[in-house]
């Protein structure tokens, strides 16, 4: 019995010290001290393992935002002994933005070290967009001048201008000829005076385009080419548009047409007129910018003066303000006028008015309202477009 009690009490013993020295084990060891060492961040807390404190484990400071309503500290190393225990850390977001940012800065550094050594990317697009003009015009004036030429013969000192000009006076006879703005102030005075009818009209891509439709150009490139047309007054597919058009310029009295080669321009102009069988020959024509010309020379306020006007267009109430401010005599204004649908409307309310000079500013339905009215009326027309903007926006002046 006793054998038995003295056995117990040693195994009591025994593993109350084993306890005290497992408690030993675990308690922290205090880090010695080192003489003169700079100040430093405290070290993150060691995170316990089953085998002891694992070893300490370098944290960027950025990582761990401290007023940025993040996780707090012991939450973080709860995290990192999950991401222990289960095996490979996970990449944090943190560490992903700041990844992110270096990959960006090494995209960047790449695209810096693209560029040839001192210059800039606005040099770059500069030199580029120069490279590709003159290269535009290389294939389409020198290189067609090289197509021309004889392969066994060298034309010396002669610049491209020079061919075209010597060209040009070859082709006059077959040039058609346009009154100039002298003359068309003259038809124009001497209508008003006469009381006969007089519309002016002019022509430039929008008007062109639409007549264009389904016989120069499909409506897929219609609508591609001519995105402004909606503004213009005319939403395409629309023939009918296209056939009142043409009929307005085949009974106007004078036409202006565009000279300006670009595209859409002069160069659709005789293609227009062929598929319509229109043949320029028959019409009285003139520069499409008339217009401007008028007001160049000095002749618009004269042909303004002493007239009763009649104002057509969207802009018609400011011109109409400006005109009466500078003494000439409006005698009505129409507006708004919206597309080639308002046609009707506005030569129903041009009847009410009486007046001797109608300005009609209203896009493509401007050719078809100044030949109406002509016709309707007796009266002089012109086809005023954006001199009204620019007469209201104070960049013309007009005086009598």
């Amino acid at each position: 019995m006793k054998v038995a009690i003295i056995h117990r009490n040693l195994m009591l013993t025994s593993s109350s010290g084993q306890g005290q020295v497992a408690t030993k084990r675990s308690a922290p060891v205090p880090a010695p001290k080192t003489q003169s060492q700079p100040k430093q961040n405290p070290a993150p807390a060691a995170v316990k393992t089953s085998g002891g404190n694992a070893p300490q484990k370098s944290v960027k400071k950025q990582a761990v935002p401290a007023a940025t309503g993040g996780r707090s500290g012991a939450a973080k190393a709860g995290q990192s002994r999950k991401s222990s225990a289960n095996g490979a850390k996970k990449r944090t977001r943190g560490r992903k933005s700041s990844l992110a940012k270096k990959r960006g800065r090494r995209r960047g550094q790449r695209d810096s070290a693209a560029l040839p050594p001192g210059m800039e990317h606005g040099q770059f697009h500069d030199n580029a967009f120069t490279a590709g003009y003159e290269l535009g015009k290389y294939e389409g004036g020198e290189l067609l001048l090289e197509q021309a030429l004889p392969m066994n013969l060298l034309l010396p000192e002669v610049r491209l201008q020079d061919v075209i000009a010597i060209g040009a006076e070859h082709l006059r006879p077959r040039c058609l000829p346009l009154m100039d703005v002298h003359e068309v102030y003259a038809e124009m005075e001497q209508s008003i005076h006469e009381r006969r009818p007089c519309a002016v009209v002019r022509l430039g891509d929008g008007e062109l385009l639409t007549l264009a439709q389904e016989v120069v150009y499909d409506t897929a490139t219609i609508q591609r080419e001519g995105t402004f047309l909606p503004y213009a007054g005319v939403n395409p597919p629309d023939l009918l548009a296209r056939d009142q058009l043409m009929h307005a310029i085949r009974h106007a009295h004078i036409v202006g047409v565009p000279l300006a080669r670009r595209k859409h321009f002069h160069p659709l102009l005789h293609p227009v007129f062929r598929a319509h069988q229109l043949d320029p020959g028959e019409l009285r024509m003139t520069n499409s910018t008339v217009n401007y010309g008028l007001a160049q020379t000095g002749l618009l306020g004269g042909l303004l003066a002493g007239k009763q006007l009649l104002v057509i267009g969207n802009t018609a109430p400011a011109l109409a303000h400006m005109l009466t401010e500078r003494g000439f005599i409006v005698s009505g204004l129409i507006s708004p006028v919206r597309g080639v649908r308002d046609v009707e409307r506005v030569i129903l309310e041009s009847r009410g008015v009486e007046f001797d000079l109608a300005l009609v500013s209203a896009g493509i339905a401007a050719v078809m309202i100044c030949t109406r009215i002509a016709h309707e009326r007796g009266k002089t027309t012109l086809d005023f477009g954006h001199m009204a903007d620019a007469i209201v926006k104070g960049q013309i002046a007009l005086t009598h």
